[in-house]
């Protein structure tokens, strides 16, 4: 059923009116982002197969919010403006959850910093290696990608870090890495490279509190599983 033909209490956006944003479902409040869809395809359907697992669509809000513009350009029904669009609410997401972190300390809000990073990170086809630069009461100064790497590995070196947080006056630190692959287990690898880094770190009296691993639909801390 196309949107003009639902009753009026049954469309989006007058539901969210008279209801509030909460009544609304992932496909309603994308339809209501989108506005139309194109001939032979309204705006609902449209939305649906957006969210619908891949190949298909994105797998979900969070899917498609953690994709990038070259990933949204060939969907038809896409035009510049609602990709715009779709960039922007993640452009607004990211900046959100960046005030709230430099306004408060991250243990206060871990979810946040998952979010956040996932934001950044998830979606890329490569790994990324990032960090949270903190000050003296744990709020954020600035969000780094330091390294790039294929999707198998990525070359981290201490001495880059320490100097970043250096420049950045930074009292502790929090690590993140991506998994392309999908997969937020921490391998060998990852443990010894945390280890290797809080060693260096603290000879300059920098901690490191956490190392975050991002993929795509899912964010996992290693101080949380007690592995730092």
């Amino acid at each position: 059923m196309v949107m003009h033909e639902l009753p009026d209490d049954s469309r989006p956006r007058e539901k969210l009116l008279a209801r509030g944003p909460a009544a609304l479902s992932d496909r309603e409040l994308l339809a209501l982002l989108l506005r139309t869809g194109f001939a032979g395809k309204g705006v609902l359907e449209l939305a649906g197969e957006l969210l619908a697992p891949p190949p298909i669509g994105f797998g979900g809000i969070a899917g498609l919010l953690h994709a990038g513009a070259a990933e949204l350009e060939p969907i038809k029904g896409l035009g510049p403006a609602k990709r715009a669009e779709l960039l922007a609410v993640l452009e607004l997401a990211r900046r959100a959850l960046a005030e709230q972190l430099r306004t408060r300390e991250v243990f206060d809000a871990p979810e946040a910093v998952k979010q956040y990073l996932a934001l950044h990170l998830a979606r890329r086809p490569y790994e990324v290696f990032a960090v949270l630069f903190l000050d003296s009461q744990n709020r954020l100064i600035a969000l780094e990608e330091l390294f790039r790497g294929t999707l198998g590995q990525t070359s981290v070196y201490p001495r880059e870090v320490a100097m970043r947080a250096l420049q950045h006056h930074a009292a502790s630190v929090v690590l993140a890495h991506n998994h392309p692959s999908g997969s937020v287990e921490p391998s060998a690898a990852d443990q010894s490279l945390t280890q290797t880094l809080r060693a260096a770190l603290a000879l300059l009296d920098i901690r490191v509190l956490d190392h975050v691993i991002v993929g795509p639909g899912a964010a996992l801390s290693m101080a949380e599983r007690g592995l730092m």
